[in-house]
């Protein structure tokens, strides 16, 4: 088969089909990444063949206007809602339609017989209409937003699907996948079609000395790369503080190099590195410290790690919660609880206390691990192509 997979402008949209990804090329299947030069860097570092489509979307630039500065959005916006999920659906919505002719230009030119995108690439759907080829959609992580916004898009884009020819407006999907286990499925939403999680969190060294284990419990502190851009640098410092608290565990903490400096001293039992690679140290850890966006929480989850959920944007909420109704750990999902470093280390100490956040981690990883491996859905898919 050829296989041309599309994403919404955001590497972390994007990185949950890559294993889908190395799975069609391992099975002999030819795949083309097509996206906006947002995803670009991400498709070509996990040894993927892409094509450019489009200018930068620049998807902060959602989100830090009508931030003050110093605050993140948990402390302007809030927790996700239904009515902030349909407001926000049109900009996807919308950016699907500006550039579904720009994929479609490239699908006539590859000619797939299989279309693969993330949920929020409508696109993918009006391309697949039009070539008349089957269509996969593959949610991200916990997703409590998808389905409100189907709405949106069959409004917004029956005007695109008609004048591509398709009868009846904007199709659905033949094949929704879904990374999240069951105790992580979102009451309400729509069921799809189970796929393993299998971690991708970029490239890079991890130091030898992080790949063992040390002298006390070890806590990784895993806050993705936008928390501390979007006025996280206040919480990152209460994070540090709670940890002077905690002189039993050692925190390693992920910060990018530009923040370093703003930091401050840090206790002796705080350790700072660079972003790398999760899965390559988790082996190593007692507890994790998390923003709850998709791919860390399930890549933690999928170690069978606890974690201390600290949300701040949009589906966050609803996988720490989740996460934390599974046993699996903890969540702080107020501005308030986020930012009192002894209420942060409570939490910490509640993981790191005796067995209950450890059997519940390990009972959600083993429901992971029974979920059909990336390579069993292509067997499925290499199918449902033959049946069209």
């Amino acid at each position: 088969m050829r296989v041309l997979i599309l994403s919404s402008p955001e590497s972390t949209h994007f990185t949950c089909m890559v294993p889908l990804a190395w799975a069609l090329r391992g099975a002999g299947h030819e795949v083309l990444v097509a996206g906006q030069p947002d995803i670009v860097p991400a498709a070509r570092s996990a040894g993927l063949n892409t094509v450019t489509v489009g200018r930068e979307f620049h998807g902060k630039d959602l989100l830090t206007p009508p931030l003050p500065p110093g605050k993140r959005p948990i402390e302007v916006v809030g927790p996700l809602t239904p009515e902030m999920t349909l407001i926000g659906s049109r900009v996807w919505v919308l950016h699907s339609r500006y550039l579904a002719p720009r994929y479609l230009e490239v699908a006539r030119q590859f000619r797939p017989d299989l279309v693969v995108s993330e949920i929020f690439d409508w696109a993918a759907c009006l391309v697949g209409g039009a070539l008349k080829i089957p269509v996969v959609s593959h949610r991200w992580g916990v997703d409590p937003m998808s389905h409100l916004m189907r709405a949106t898009a069959e409004d917004l884009l029956r005007g695109a699907a008609e004048r591509l020819g398709i009868e009846g407006g904007l199709p659905s999907p033949d094949v929704l996948l879904d990374p999240a286990p069951p105790e992580l499925l979102v009451p309400g939403a729509p069921a799809g079609t189970p796929i393993r999680h299998v971690p991708f969190n970029g490239t890079g060294p991890v130091p030898g000395w992080l790949r063992r284990r040390g002298d006390r419990p070890r806590v990784c502190v895993s806050m993705g790369r936008q928390t501390i851009a979007l006025g996280g640098l206040p919480m990152f410092r209460g994070i540090i503080e709670a940890f002077g608290a905690l002189p039993e565990a050692e925190a390693v903490m992920t910060v990018q190099e530009e923040f370093l400096d703003d930091l401050g001293t840090v206790p002796a039992n705080v350790t700072l590195v660079p972003p790398t690679p999760l899965r390559g140290f988790l082996h190593t850890c007692d507890a994790v410290i998390s923003h709850g966006g998709a791919n860390t929480l399930l890549t933690v989850a999928g170690a069978g790690v606890p974690q201390l959920v600290m949300p701040q944007l949009v589906d966050q909420f609803q996988g720490g919660d989740l996460l934390a109704a599974a046993g699996a750990g903890l969540a702080l999902g107020t501005a308030g609880a986020q930012n009192d470093p002894a209420q942060v280390a409570a939490a910490v100490g509640a993981l790191l206390a005796g067995e209950r956040f450890t059997k519940g981690a390990r009972a959600l990883a083993g429901s992971m691990a029974a979920m059909p491996s990336p390579a069993a859905v292509v067997r499925d898919l290499e199918n449902l192509r033959c049946a069209y």
